[in-house]
């Protein structure tokens, strides 16, 4: 790894997650209708040291509103605890998808943010100003 790749790692990684939330998160929104349909989400924070740290798999350990989904297509996925179970199964929570897909959204612009911040500080750095 250069150190360009380095000093810009943590940025790109935590984009690349956001925006894979961002896709699950509509997903879930987008079925809330379906019956059955389970809610999932990801572990933004185990996921991003384990990306880091060079790890390929989710450790399972999960917060109480989470739960391991081991039929998921993938290992990083967990399902959503609704509050309240809807009868027809689907434990989508319109409310709590829309905050969490704002607030990811939110969190993906910072992410911009600081990465923009750090190429310019680089860009200064190899000016030499």
């Amino acid at each position: 790894m250069n150190w360009v790749d380095s000093a810009l790692n943590g940025h790109a990684t935590a984009l690349s997650l956001r925006s894979q939330r961002s896709e699950i998160i509509a997903g879930n929104i987008t079925n809330a209708d379906t019956p059955n349909f389970k809610s999932r989400d990801i572990d933004f924070r185990s996921e991003f040291e384990n990306r880091l740290s060079g790890m390929q798999q989710l450790d399972t350990t999960t917060k109480s509103q989470f739960r391991s989904s081991e039929g998921a297509s993938s290992s990083n996925l967990m399902y959503r605890v609704p509050y309240v179970m809807a009868e027809d199964g689907n434990t989508v929570e319109a409310e709590t998808e829309q905050a969490a897909y704002t607030k990811n959204a939110i969190q993906y612009q910072v992410s911009i943010q600081f990465l923009s911040s750090k190429i310019s500080g680089l860009k200064l750095a190899l000016k030499g100003e």
